[in-house]
Parts: structure tokens; sequence; C-alpha cells
């Protein structure tokens, strides 16, 4: 690509979709590694869901835990 303003848009651009994916992408991980959640396991739409927007809250907290406990007055690892 050319040197110009249109390089310029093009990485501010593309920087700024870097920056959403990587803040979306960790929660996923945490959902796939820590919980073990590769697979769905119910049949039906509502059950799977279900546990979807559970484990998602389960990695708020996960990802709060430091915050947290250190809020509580102990902190482990």
């Amino acid at each position: 690509m050319p040197e110009g303003e249109l390089k310029e848009a093009v990485k501010h651009t593309e920087h700024m979709k870097a920056a959403v994916r990587s803040k979306v992408e960790h929660p996923f991980r945490v959902v796939k590694r820590r919980f073990g959640y590769v697979k769905v396991r119910f049949k039906g739409l509502l059950k799977n869901t279900a546990q979807v927007l559970t484990l998602f809250a389960l990695s708020n907290l996960w990802m709060a835990r430091r915050t947290l406990m250190a809020s509580a007055g102990e902190v482990r690892l």
C-alpha cells in the first residue's frame, strides 16, 4: 500500500479492530480453558444458552478474582 492518508486510515482502523478483539477473546479463553467448555452438552437452545451465560458470569468473576479478594482482605492465588 502506498504511503499517505489512506494507509494511515487503514492502520488506525485495524488497530481499533485489534483492540476490540483482544478484549473480547480473553473471556472465551477463560471459558474454554478454565471451565472446559469446548462442546455443547444439552439438547435445546434454552439449556445451552443458560449454560453459556452462566459460564460467562463465572468468567467475569474469575477475571476479577484478585480485585475481589483484595477488597475482602485476603489475597490468595
